[in-house]
């Protein structure tokens, strides 16, 4: 089996003194994609930047404590790209991928948005700019005889069973009906939403909960953590699980890993 886990860390740093670490030494996966590092490599501890018996791929955000994504993998990768070829997102942290045999990984942390604010207008940039590289990216794969998957945190709930408390969100970030249209025409490129099509009549699994209020306690959460696979990869997929702490005290993120098996 290929195991591919994918979790927003809220910060690296401070996951690593919560859990993370312990997390990690006890996973299966083959692959580990972060989100939300906020920190240099050189920020991070040794066995936090380069846990052994990891390779690890890091792309920082060039203003300092944001964003920043990373790929850990057990076999080591042959080519290593940060950002999308588009100049205004090269050094925001926001994607770094990885060739491995027979695949390329790309960890992504898409721009979170607030409506009528400037941070929604650059996350409407990254989308409109980011679809047609994964549309290059999946055609360049296949000629390579590569599958492709794109983990991380893609900040849009597609459907009403993608969080809790649809009804209210209807005009917030990450469900307005634009957005949901975007993440939608991703799944008609060429692509899967592997924990959906593996889970297609439940509401959730969900990846996140605020820390407000008692929105973990009450399972009051959003699923925007995906894996986002080319048709080929997804169809080789066997089990999709959220890693939900057992309790809050537990937690050392907002977000809990999502794990896929997929059979080699």
């Amino acid at each position: 089996m290929l195991t591919v886990s994918t979790v927003n860390v809220n910060g690296l740093r401070a996951a690593a003194k919560k859990g993370y670490l312990e997390w990690l030494a006890a996973t299966g996966a083959d692959v580990v994609c972060l989100q939300e590092v906020r920190a240099e490599p050189g920020q991070l501890a040794d066995e936090v930047r380069d846990p052994e018996g990891w390779h690890s791929a890091h792309a920082h955000s060039a203003v300092k404590g944001r964003s920043g994504v990373a790929v850990l993998t057990r076999e080591q990768p042959t080519a290593v790209r940060v950002g999308f070829g588009v100049e205004e997102f090269a050094h925001s942290g926001r994607y770094v991928e990885v060739e491995l045999t027979g695949l390329v990984v790309g960890s992504l942390y898409l721009p979170s948005g607030e409506v009528g604010t400037e941070r929604q207008d650059e996350k409407d940039r990254f989308m409109a700019a980011f679809l047609p590289y994964l549309v290059e990216l999946r055609e360049k794969a296949a000629a390579d005889g590569r599958e492709v998957l794109v983990c991380g945190d893609w900040n849009i709930a597609h459907r009403q069973a993608d969080l809790k408390s649809w009804k209210a969100n209807q005009k917030s970030a990450g469900f307005l009906p634009y957005e949901r249209e975007w993440l939608g025409s991703v799944f008609e490129s060429g692509y899967a939403d592997v924990v959906r099509a593996l889970h297609p009549d439940v509401e959730g699994p969900y990846s996140w909960w605020s820390y407000r209020g008692k929105a973990f306690d009450n399972d009051s959460g959003w699923r925007i953590d995906y894996q986002v696979a080319t048709e080929g990869l997804a169809a080789r997929a066997e089990t999709a699980v959220v890693e939900r702490a057992a309790t809050y005290a537990e937690r050392w993120s907002d977000h809990a890993p999502v794990t896929v098996e997929y059979r080699d």
